[in-house]
Parts: structure tokens; C-alpha cells; sequence
């Protein structure tokens, strides 16, 4: 037997995702969805949290680690450096909250051109809270209209649902495979993105 096969890492890929928006629109809970059945009204996210999940698409095996971030302000210079690495980003915002859209354009897109160290890191948006159609104050069209503007894929979800969730990853991770500047550096490379130092709670957050 090789030696050296027993230290093969269990994934042919392994991405970086990172989760960003404003506090309460619900990244967490897109999160947990995604992890497991479960879904949550949740605290908000004290600095970052993070979670693995092993996803099998196309013949490979992926292994996501994505980083949930927290929305309020306080917080923000303790997680821009986790934007250093990511192939994916998850700009999430609330389709009941138009505040949460404007900080989009306003606040969060430009952390990613500011602190993003992958120039082709894939961007996903995603209006959260579809289920609350009667409270609902951001149409898809002006979802769709501003993905377009700034080059992202856009899906709209629903946590509490479950709808569109794990679409919303298979997507994105998709995209990623499909670039292969993006591939390159995570194609059966251990880098070890877990040592970052990192403040989390011990329960996930809704932000």
C-alpha cells in the first residue's frame, strides 16, 4: 500500500464561500437550511461563524467551507480579512427590509471589490424571506436588475421554507467549478482556511 495515500485529502475540491449582509436578513438561518433540515430564528452572529458541508456534483466531491459573517457594523473590520481566499460570495438580503437591499449597493458590494482577493470570485444574490410574500417590498425584477448590474448570479429563498436553499449553493459552486482561474488553487489542496483566528458564538446567528 502507498503511504502517502492515507494523507489524501477526502475531497477533490475543497471552496471557500463567505456569507455577507445585513444583520437579520437572515444568512444564518440560509445556512442552517442548507446544513441540515433545521430552520431557526436565530440570534444574531457575533463576529463569524462557520460551518462544512460535503456536496457531491459532476463525479467530484466538494468540500464548501463557508464562513457566516455578521452584519452589524462593529464587526466589520474583524471580518473583512475573510474575504481573502473566497471563490464564492453570498450577498444576502431581505425582500421585507428595502434597507437591506440599498446596503447592497451602498455598503456590502463594495467590501467585496475592496477586501476580495480572488478578482473572479463568483457572486451569488440572494433575496431571502420569499415566504413573507404580503410584507414583501423588493420586487424579483429589482433583484434581477441589480444582479445584472453587477455581474452576479440571483436566486430568491426562503430559509423558513426551505425553498431555492440548496439550490442557491449548487449554483454558485457550479459557477465556481466553471472558472478555471478559481480551480487551480482549490483543486486537492488542504490549505489550511481554518486557522484564521475567528469570534464566534456558540449557537449560529441571524443576521
Amino acid at each position: 500500500m502507498d503511504s502517502t495515500s492515507s494523507k489524501q485529502p477526502d475531497f477533490d475540491y475543497l471552496f471557500k464561500l463567505l456569507m455577507i449582509g445585513d444583520s437579520g436578513v437572515g444568512k444564518s438561518s440560509l445556512l442552517l437550511s442548507f446544513i441540515s433540515d433545521a430552520f431557526d430564528d436565530l440570534s444574531p452572529t457575533i463576529g463569524v461563524d462557520f460551518k462544512v458541508k460535503y456536496l457531491d456534483i459532476e463525479g467530484k466531491r466538494l468540500k464548501l467551507a463557508i464562513w457566516d459573517t455578521a452584519g452589524q457594523e462593529r464587526f466589520r473590520t474583524l471580518t473583512s480579512s475573510y474575504y481573502r481566499g473566497a471563490q464564492g460570495v453570498v450577498m444576502v438580503y431581505d425582500v421585507t427590509r428595502r434597507e437591506t437591499f440599498t446596503n447592497l449597493a451602498d455598503v456590502w458590494a463594495k467590501e467585496v471589490d475592496m477586501y476580495s482577493t480572488n478578482p473572479e470570485s463568483i457572486k451569488m444574490l440572494v433575496g431571502n424571506k420569499v415566504d413573507m410574500q404580503n410584507e414583501r417590498v423588493v420586487t424579483r425584477k429589482e433583484g434581477i436588475d441589480f444582479a445584472r448590474q453587477c455581474g452576479c448570479l440571483f436566486i430568491e429563498c426562503s430559509a423558513k421554507t426551505k425553498m431555492n436553499v440548496t439550490q442557491c449553493f449548487e449554483e454558485l459552486v457550479l459557477k465556481i467549478i466553471e472558472t478555471p482561474s478559481l480551480l487551480t488553487e482549490a483543486y486537492g489542496v488542504k490549505r489550511n482556511i481554518f486557522k484564521q483566528t475567528q469570534q464566534t458564538n456558540d449557537t449560529n446567528g441571524c443576521c
